[in-house]
């Protein structure tokens, strides 16, 4: 309704914007389909990861929870693309304070597929595995400020 007011009022702003601004405001998505977006991706990725956890002892277990680890992780770590935007996520993720935990983060979860469908190498995948949720729990802990900061303390003073 109210383009049709402002193009018969003969103020329209469409041709003063450019192409770029135009694809821009057309292909936004509203706070509650990004909501959605985020839920389903985060819900899928959580229970994708459950599902692995699973079928962890059945035949070829081990490579299956690998993968399906891995997938649910991608998949719940790309959620928040939904709430923030790709190109926001990608700055934050890539930022000075979490480039090195999103370099680790994206390296395990290359070594993990890796190690399950290529090498197939069941203890080798756990370790990768293992290793992963570290990486995702230090690069989690990089959006809390301080937080790494206090986990390094707590554990310094653990081993003195």
């Amino acid at each position: 309704m109210d383009k049709l007011k402002k193009a018969l009022s003969g103020d329209d702003e469409e041709e003063d914007k450019g192409i770029v601004t135009q694809i821009s405001d057309a292909t936004t998505l509203s706070w509650s389909t990004r909501i959605k977006g985020f839920l389903f991706c985060f819900i899928l990725g959580a229970v994708l990861s459950i599902l692995g956890s699973c079928l962890l002892f059945m035949r070829n277990g081990l490579v299956i929870f690998g993968v399906l680890y891995t997938l649910g992780n991608i998949l719940s770590m790309a959620s928040t693309c939904f709430l923030m935007g790709p190109v926001n996520q990608f700055k934050k993720m890539f930022a000075k304070t979490r480039v090195i935990a999103t370099i680790m983060v994206l390296v395990m979860f290359v070594l993990t597929l890796v190690c399950a469908f290529a090498i197939k190498n069941a203890p080798l995948t756990i370790i990768c595995c293992i290793l992963q949720f570290l990486a995702l729990t230090w690069y989690s802990l990089s959006y809390i400020p301080f937080a790494r900061d206090a986990v390094m303390k707590c554990f310094s003073a653990c081993l003195d």
